[in-house]
């Protein structure tokens, strides 16, 4: 199968890249480096150094003739687009608007959308978490961006016939990951420690978030090349772990000592961002594998030696 990875250079793409490859399909990447990194590159793929609202995205969908589009590119930092919601909603909405102009355009079969799951539901009470069907009260512009992309594909689906599946992702966390967006202070909290330094905890610490290691995440974006039709699924633990948690986590891992400070929170971010799981387990026989301490010591390990 041919896919056509948009951000494949970037720290959940080039996971789902790899999983592709090593699963025998033909991928190119579309990435312009500006998150992205040239080492995550797979040198097996065909790479495309390109913004996704540039208008070339056309003449490289023709070129490669992909079947599948998933698409990951995205301004992912939930701070940047409350104080720059323009930049945003350039990168994100006009950004994806152009790329599915392109897909039908050269007859693209089917998207995969990397969505948020917290960012829209909003605050989340339920214990359970939030169901697919839970009321979204997007408090970002990023959020607002993700929620704004999945209602343009069910207009092309509706449209044009083009298929999708979105994936409502928690907190992603693992090897390659990087200091951006809310599952970044995993990555954060790793390289304080390692350095010696302390980090800072914005808030009390006990806000919830719903971590999942990136290996799973690459598996269910592999299962659903071909299920999971025109369908939004949640991809979490239905678990929240504490930054707190987090924190005292790696502490044990690594025996460090030292005391992380607090500083106020910030704005845009939520308390308490728990998914339910329970109907991509239903319909696709899927759940996550790694549980929260697994995978801070793989991630730590990926930090040591990297």
């Amino acid at each position: 199968m041919k896919i056509l990875v948009t951000g494949g250079a970037g720290f959940i793409g080039s996971n789902i890249v790899d999983a592709y490859i090593k699963a025998g399909h033909e991928v190119a990447i579309v990435d312009d480096l500006s998150s992205g990194k040239q080492k995550n590159i797979n040198d097996r793929a065909v790479f495309f150094k390109l913004d996704i609202g540039d208008n070339k995205i056309n003449d490289i969908l023709k070129e490669f003739g992909p079947e599948i589009i998933n698409h990951l590119a995205a301004q992912i930092d939930v701070r940047r687009s409350v104080e720059d919601p323009v930049f945003n909603a350039k990168v994100n909405d006009i950004g994806t608007l152009n790329l599915l102009q392109a897909a039908i355009k050269n007859k693209v079969s089917k998207v995969i959308f990397s969505s948020t799951g917290g960012a829209i539901y909003g605050e989340i009470e339920e214990q359970a978490g939030a169901d697919e069907l839970h009321k979204q009260d997007p408090i970002s512009p990023y959020a607002i961006s993700k929620r704004t992309a999945e209602m343009y594909l069910y207009f092309y689906h509706a449209t044009y016939g083009l298929k999708y599946t979105i994936l409502r992702y928690g907190n992603v966390y693992g090897p390659r990951q990087d200091p951006h967006g809310e599952a970044g202070v995993i990555a954060i909290l790793i390289g304080k420690l390692l350095k010696g330094e302390v980090p800072t905890i914005f808030g009390n610490g006990e806000q919830l978030r719903d971590y999942v290691y990136v290996s799973d995440i690459a598996e269910i974006n592999t299962l659903v090349l071909d299920k999971g039709e025109n369908q939004i699924f949640n991809i979490g633990s239905g678990i929240g772990t504490s930054v707190n948690s987090l924190y005292e986590k790696l502490k044990h891992i690594t025996g460090a000592k030292v005391m992380a400070q607090y500083a106020p929170p910030r704005p845009g971010e939520l308390f308490r961002s728990v998914l339910n799981g329970k109907k991509i387990a239903r319909e696709l026989g899927w759940a996550p594998k790694t549980d929260i301490s697994t995978g801070l010591k793989r991630t730590l390990e990926y930090f040591r030696n990297a």
